[in-house]
């Protein structure tokens, strides 16, 4: 059951990189990009995260909304730039390099999105 796990979290995992990289590539609006982008990235992270630890972290959200905003906040320091890549456009794009609290708020949503499934399977396994 495990593996099955760990299957569907990594070709989800690809699945949204894919979709992250098309609407980095070819969405250019003020919406989907920005929002829905930064949404879609924790659920990524978290789908990562699973692959290695399928069960038994009920706050793994939690942990993943951390993480991005640890990284958001490294951003206000200019780490790519501390770092030395800050003229690495992969890693300018990976890290980022703008501040911004818009994201933090996205990555929460995106992290409530999956802590209310976390619930919802939490308490149907409890009840069967």
């Amino acid at each position: 059951m495990k593996n099955n796990k760990r299957l569907i979290y990594g070709i989800l995992t690809v699945v949204l990189i894919a979709i992250e990289v098309l609407i980095a590539l070819f969405v250019h609006d003020s919406f989907v990009r920005p929002y829905v982008g930064d949404m879609l990235v924790v659920i990524a992270v978290y789908c990562f995260a699973r692959i290695f630890i399928p069960d038994g972290v009920r706050l793994m959200p939690l942990y993943v909304f951390l993480f991005a905003a640890l990284v958001e906040v490294l951003q206000f320091f200019h780490i790519v730039d501390v770092l030395g890549v800050g003229d690495s456009a992969f890693f300018r794009t990976l890290i980022g390099g703008t501040f911004d609290i818009k994201d933090i708020v996205c990555y929460g949503m995106g992290c409530i999105i999956l802590g209310v499934r976390e619930w919802i399977c939490f308490k149907a396994a409890r009840d069967t």
